[in-house]
């Protein structure tokens, strides 16, 4: 191959998660739990090294699981989220009768939760590998999607 293509490539994931919108005037202000699907799209140019195990890879898919599931998915599935803005006596309580809560500094609604994932994910990406897209379905109808292209700034 004379050219140095650049490939996009994409894994998927699936996680439970629980949480609560504080503030919100509808029903997603109660606790509810949702069965999540994460894409996760990176590009970059396949390793053209012959002596490279990797050879033709953009990435191997194996690294790619490991870093979503240590940095998003492990820590996030089966686990309360809510919006760190709850009363102490509240999330105290919370935090002594549930093992795997998370207060976070932003409304978790998916389109935070996927500007937060981006963030995280391109963090511990190999420097020839970039994030370009990620798709995070809260429902069989709705999700989110975060662009590399609309987020470089």
């Amino acid at each position: 191959m004379k050219t140095f293509p650049v490939i996009r490539i994409t894994k998927e994931f699936k996680f439970e998660m629980a949480h609560a919108l504080k503030g919100y005037d509808g029903l997603c202000r109660n606790i509810h739990g949702h069965s999540y699907e994460l894409k996760v799209t990176v590009s970059g140019t396949p390793v053209q090294d012959k002596n490279n195990p990797k050879l033709g890879m953009v990435m191997d898919f194996g690294e790619l699981k490991k870093i979503v599931r240590e940095t998003i998915v492990d820590v996030f599935d089966h686990a309360l989220v809510l919006y760190d803005k709850y009363p102490e006596a509240f999330s105290g309580e919370l935090k002594t009768t549930f093992d795997k809560v998370i207060f976070l500094d932003y409304q978790p609604t998916s389109e935070l939760m996927i500007a937060d994932f981006a963030e995280r994910i391109k963090k511990k990406l190999p420097a020839s590998v970039n994030l370009k897209y990620m798709l995070l379905r809260e429902t069989v109808t709705s999700y989110a999607e975060w662009y590399a292209k609309d987020n470089n700034k």
